[in-house]
């Protein structure tokens, strides 16, 4: 992959916003998937998963569309429901709720987009059969709706809106900058939407009729699926006129006939030194929406609002309203009635306004985030991680009041929304966002049995009613219940079931925002590394996360398994690992050990078994070891290990052969001779075997499960056929009911087809179907059915990678709905000669609603990945229209067996690199369902990689350390769990596993350590593998306490006694206390343990920790010393001051006496930087730079520069020294000893607010690198 300027190597993870929408389906297709019989699989696509057994409190569950910058997703919620008797059964090990033991995020599709989306909203009327749309905001004024199409398995754009350029330029009225973006909102009827652009123009969008279509009448598939909410038309509304100034927020209110908008203003704007007097400023104002007329009256509006309000939020039906959120108060407002709640001492009231309730404890709802749980319950997460519950108390005709409880504790979220009647989703850009399953009441894993009818929740009282049940004593307690955590998922306790219970069930990873980084070596690291394989010696440590969210973030951008053996193996062309087991086992087969290894040379095979150690049977076994083997593997449910090797192939019942077969020509192709024909590859599943001779034809072994024996079988269908096959794969399409069966044109008649495998194990019980996936030299793709080779799939030119995949016979189809054709979309004629696949691959991993994956190699190394689908077109209705459970039309006609419905959609995969591998003859896809924990597949060669596939989507990892790896495979034992085999190149077998530690489920594998404070700077100290990182950790004091250690102390006691009346004294605040922890990753067991910890003084913030390198002028020796910079916060009206702190490292492993401080110094200003230059220490405090001497004791000074304000960073290279400026950009200095002087060599004269600065070193070419406020990247070149 080619790049001008950068190239994204790690996408955004933070999520920004989040929505709950029935985007692939609708509210009433859920309904109706979610109520079949277990036996029947639910079509692709359908995201409610809550099973039959569920509780029926469990209803349809919405998708769930999130966005990370520039990166949109839409997730399916998965359920796993308790069947029967497991309901809250003793060997349950997950908290069951409502009827289910586990839920997770599945993705559907995801997008990067070439902008940052700033704002989003799900475009829904609130009925069973439509589905939702998306609508996404980009500056400074774009709009794009989009839908999920069927056909194609993805979103597409309905609609685009734009409001930029000459025709617009009249909207900003002069103005090119504005504080914030877009911000677009829907009317919960789906009647129309609002756009705010340029701070006062109000956009509204128009909703079309449902089924109108904007993009053109031919559209025949719109018709086969729901319709989904459409964009029409728009208009603009300009505040201006309606005397308003600064917008706040805006929403849609429910229960009117027309769409009613509620804008929150503010008249007159105040200020933080006027709030005494002037602090009622802002208001709201009710407008109704007439779209025909293009008119919008106010109906009603309520003034004297506090100047807090930040946010609106429209009540559900029955009671309606809108709730209008402020940092220390709640008010409910309708067009008839109106109520407060105060939150702390700090909100006031209009004069001559009736006295309002206060709640019980103090809290502050600047910045939270809310959702609705149910029509009068309303969920905030506030800004310190707490979840509060607000109940509307409604008496059926007005509400009476507002009732506010604590909860639990959670992450510091950005963004919050319901997803159904039970889950709720907590997306963060500072922590993993959370999906969290809720139930009101008792949770169902401590109640007797729900399912019982005698157990009556029918006759509970609300539960609006049972929180205002709850003593107030009770919910002064509530922040001692455990924080909401995805590993810990313990049953709720008894206090939670009074309430609400909660129980964490999924969680996406992030590792945003990142302070600071270092980079060091890692635990496992090859000190003999060199080249490329070096890379993966080094592991990125990020400081990332604030407050109790912070973490210390390790990311490795390839995978370097650990190693527990390895032995020198040579000439090495495969390995398999194997299994057996008698008639009857005594192990379930997830958990069952490998009996034997199986590895192939040039001219011969060694077999090992694979006990408590491997050890070599080559001699005692039955197995052909004078033979390179081709491929091996079990067959007849593990009972039976098959061989092949090219002349023939051995069935084997453990190490002893029951029967050999030799390949020869059959004797319709030639009557002459009886010579063998060998085999290249082979392709196993279970209880067939399909070889592909040298010769380009195939041969199929086909297994009989009464005794165990195989048999080969020609087929005739390409004896007549003149194309030539380029490779081939078998698939075994295996579950409760196989996946391709649902794809059928006669799939009501297929049920029953295939054969269960391993029913006599009393494990598994699932049916199977075989399938032949060929490509042809001319890249023509074929599935077959198995045995008889029926042609169910096809597809011209599958090596031009086409986006959509679908059967030939559906030509007509495809052009209707966009499919290009063959010969559009394949390469020139010369360059198609040249390309084909050289091995296939396809496999569905573990999962309910999981679809097959289907790989394709080409020999220039590109891997083309696609994902399964079904979708139902006009054709395939047409076909199935005559079709009645008598059978009576017409089966004869072939096409009505084909998979008329299967279709591929093209994966984007993060392989961009192409190498020539047309000398790797052996297979390079190795397939693994559980390699420590994962699934997915193995890809060797010259740059081997893993593909995981985790919630249905690939997360690539290469694997650098070892170059290219000829052979792979798996391996499950005692002394290897869940492990892995593969050979090098340069003739290494290794047996390894995967580390444990790390999540795969990332971008980069990434292992996190909770730091429960917020991290700023980490360095790295190589001689021992340290790491010292500054950390902050928020401290509750008593107010008195704070206000009595502060350095004025005339200040102090002025302030101290204005507060000595009343309660004032017992207020708290919360304090930033620094330390500097010295962290380690302990070899052995991969966890991180702080070894060290530097408290600073109080008021003290460390701002700087590097590792550098002295020279002590006294005894002429380097020393490494651990340099630290801080400096005072005491307010304003204190000078600033700070100190600089050096500790050396001791040898010892006592970590009591790790560090030892060797020096302290007071400076007059903050020390913001240090760096070493050659032997000094240079130190930024405040705005002058000063070179110091270290004579191991004491700091001597012997050259300055004076910087224009205040320097941020200090960068080193040689004696050249970059420094920048927080206002004024970057200066370039170079250090000379003779003479003892700092020269300025150049500087940006330009005005910039620096933030950090670096070198960047290319070649010989040497840049500056500044980073500045405005989110730009400059360099600059000597």
């Amino acid at each position: 992959m080619s790049y001008a300027a950068y190239k994204m190597m790690h996408w955004p993870t933070g999520i920004d916003y989040c929505a709950a929408g029935f985007i692939t389906h609708s509210p009433a297709e859920a309904a109706a998937f979610s109520s079949l019989e277990p036996s029947i699989s639910c079509p692709e696509g359908d995201v409610d998963s809550a099973a039959p057994r569920a509780a029926q409190r469990v209803g349809p569950t919405p998708n769930l569309v999130v966005v990370a910058a520039n990166v949109l997703e839409v997730y399916a919620v998965r359920t796993d429901a308790v069947m029967g008797a497991q309901d809250g059964g003793p060997s349950s090990t997950a908290a069951i709720l409502d009827g289910i033991s586990g839920a997770r995020l599945e993705l559907v599709c995801y997008y990067r987009l070439h902008g940052n989306i700033e704002s989003m909203a799900v475009l829904s009327d609130g009925t069973d059969n439509t589905r939702d749309s998306i609508a996404l905001a980009f500056k400074d004024a774009k709009i794009a709706c989009l839908e999920f199409d069927d056909s194609i398995n993805g979103l597409r754009t309905s609609s685009m809106h734009c409001f930029e350029g000459p025709d617009w330029l009249h909207l900003k009225r002069g103005r090119e900058s504005f504080a914030c973006g877009p911000i677009i909102k829907a009317d919960p009827q789906g009647r129309c939407g609002a756009a705010l652009f340029y701070g006062l123009q109000m956009i509204i969008l128009k909703a079309a009729q449902v089924g109108q279509s904007l993009v053109g009448e031919d559209e025949p598939t719109r018709m086969l699926s729901s319709a989904a909410v459409r964009i029409d038309s728009s208009y603009v509304i300009d505040l201006r006129h309606l005397e308003m100034n600064h917008i706040k927020d805006f929403t849609f209110v429910h229960g009117y006939i027309e769409p009613v908008l509620v804008i929150l203003h503010e008249q007159e704007p105040t200020w933080a030194g006027r709030i005494s007097s002037k602090n009622q400023t802002c208001m709201i104002s009710a407008f109704s929406i007439s779209m025909s007329l293009k008119q919008h009256p106010m109906i009603w509006s309520s003034a004297k609002l506090p100047h807090d309000a930040y946010q609106l939020l429209a009540v559900p039906p029955p009671i309606s309203g809108i709730l209008v959120i402020c940092a220390n108060s709640i008010h409910y407002h309708s067009q008839s009635t109106s109520c407060s709640l105060t939150l702390n001492s700090f909100s006031s009231q209009p004069d001559g306004s009736p006295e309002t309730l206060k709640t019980s404890f103090h809290v502050e709802l600047d910045a939270a985030k809310a959702t609705w749980l149910s029509h009068d319950i309303v969920m905030f997460s506030s800004k310190n991680g707490e979840i509060l519950l607000l109940t509307v108390v409604y008496d059926g005709r007005a509400v009476q009041r507002l009732d506010l409880m604590k909860s639990k504790a959670s992450i510091l979220s950005l963004g919050a929304t319901t997803l159904g009647s039970s889950f709720f989703f907590l997306g963060s850009r500072l922590a993993d966002s959370l999906l969290v399953q809720f139930s009101f009441g008792v949770p169902t894993s401590v109640l007797p049995d729900l399912t019982d009818e005698s157990a009556d929740i029918e006759g509970d009282p609300p539960f609006a009613k049972r929180l205002r049940r709850i003593p107030s004593d009770i919910l002064q307690d509530v922040n001692s219940v455990e924080e909401l955590s995805f590993h810990s998922n313990s049953v709720p306790n008894s206090l939670d079931s009074a309430q609400i219970s909660f129980v964490v069930r999924d969680a996406l990873i992030n590792v945003g925002p990142l302070k600071d980084f270092a980079y060091g070596l890692r635990t496992n690291s090859d000190p003999n590394a060199a080249g490329i394989a070096k890379q993966s010696n080094y592991e990125l440590v990020c400081c990332s996360g604030h407050g109790k969210n912070g973490t210390l973030s390790a990311l490795q951008q390839s995978i370097r398994p650990d190693l527990i053996t390895e032995v020198e193996l040579p000439s090495c062309t495969g390995i398999w690992t194997v299994y057996y087991k008698s008639s009857r086992g005594i192990t379930t087969e997830d958990n069952e050990y490998h009996a034997y290894l199986i590895i192939s040379l040039e001219s011969r095979t060694m077999v090992l078994q694979t006990g408590d150690d491997l050890g070599e049977v080559t001699e005692t076994v039955d197995y052909n070891v004078q033979a390179s083997t081709i491929a091996a593997g079990n067959l007849f449910g593990r009972r039976r290990v098959i061989q092949v090797y090219a002349k023939g192939a051995r069935v084997l019942d453990g190490s002893f052969m029951t029967q050999e077969l030799n390949f020869t020509m059959h004797s319709s192709e030639s009557s002459l001779s009886s010579e063998p024909v060998a085999a290249a590859s082979a392709s196993i599943a279970d209880p067939y075997v399909l070889l592909k001779m040298v010769d380009g034809t195939v041969r199929l072994l086909v297994g009989d499960h009464s005794n165990c024996t195989i048999s080969i079988n020609a087929p005739t269908v390409f004896a007549s056929s003149s194309q030539r096959i380029s490779s081939c794969t078998l698939y075994c399409d295996r579950g409760p009911e196989p996946w391709l069966r649902k794809a059928r044109t006669d799939a009501w008649l297929s049920s029953g087809i295939g054969e269960a495998t391993d029913s006599n194990d009393g494990f598994s019980h699932d049916q199977s179907d075989i399938y032949c996936i060929i490509c042809f030299e001319s890249g023509k793709l074929g599935i077959f059915e198995v045995p008889s080779f029926k042609c169910v799939f096809s597809v011209e030119g599958f090596v031009s990678g086409s986006a959509i995949l679908s059967d030939d016979l559906s030509h007509a189809k495809d052009a209707v709905i966009g499919v290009p054709d063959a010969t559009t979309v394949s390469v020139k004629k010369e360059e198609a000669n040249n390309i084909k696949i050289v091995e296939l691959a396809m496999h569905r991993w573990s999962g309910q609603f999981s679809c097959p994956f289907l790989f394709g190699l080409l020999n220039d190394g590109t891997l083309l990945c696609y994902h399964a689908y079904c979708y139902d077109g006009s054709e395939s209705n047409a076909h199935r229209a005559p079709l009645s459970p008598n059978g009576s039309s017409d089966l004869d006609n072939a096409s009505d067996s084909r998979l008329r419905s299967l279709r591929f959609h093209r994966v984007s995969i993060d392989i961009s690199s192409r190498d020539d591998i047309s000398s790797f003859t052996r297979p390079r896809i190795t397939i693994f369902n559980n390699v420590g924990g994962y699934e997915g597949l193995f890809l060797g060669g010259p740059r081997p990689t893993w593909v995981f596939v985790c919630r249905q989507r690939f997360r690539v990892h290469p694997q650098l350390c070892d170059g290219p790896i000829v052979a792979f495979t798996v391996l499950h034992n005692v002394n290897c769990c869940r492990g892995l085999i593969y050979v090098t190149s340069q003739g290494f077998l290794k047996i390894c596993q995967l580390p444990s530690a790390y999540n795969y489920d990332n971008y980069w594998p990434v292992q996190k350590v909770p730091l429960h404070g917020t991290p700023h700077q980490v360095t790295y100290y190589a001689e021992q593998s340290l790491y010292p990182l500054i950390v902050s950790v928020p401290v509750v004091r008593p107010l008195n306490q704070v206000l009595s250690s502060m350095a004025d102390q005339e200040l102090g006691l002025h302030i101290e006694n204005d507060f000595t009346v009343g309660d004032d004294l017992q207020k708290v605040y919360t304090v930033d206390e620094f330390e500097v922890r010295i962290m380690e990753l302990e070899k052995p067991s991969g966890c991180w343990e702080t070894r060290f910890t530097i408290p600073m003084q109080q008021f003290e913030n460390a701002l700087t920790v590097r590792i550098v390198t002295l020279q002590n002028t006294t005894t002429k020796e380097n020393e490494t010393l651990m340099a630290i910079g801080t400096a005072y916060v005491q307010g304003e009206d204190v000078a600033a001051r700070g100190r600089v702190l050096l500790f050396s490292f001791s040898k010892s492993e006592n970590s009591q006496n790790l560090v030892t401080e060797v020096y302290s110094k007071e400076s007059k200003g903050a020390v913001s930087a240090v760096a070493s230059l050659q032997g000094h220490l240079l130190i930024a405090s405040g705005p002058k730079i000063t070179l110091n001497k270290w004579t191991g004791a004491e700091l001597t000074a012997v050259a300055f520069y004076d910087a224009p304000l205040h320097v941020v960073s200090l960068n080193i290279v040689k004696n050249f020294i970059l420094f920048g400026d927080i206002h004024k950009s970057i200066y370039f200095l170079s250090w000379k000893e003779q003479g003892s002087q700092l020269s300025l060599l150049a500087k940006d004269f330009g005005s910039l607010e620096c933030f950090a600065t670096e070198f960047l070193i290319d070649g010989s070419t040497l840049s500056l690198v500044v980073s500045d406020s405005d989110k730009n990247l400059q360099w600059s070149n000597k």
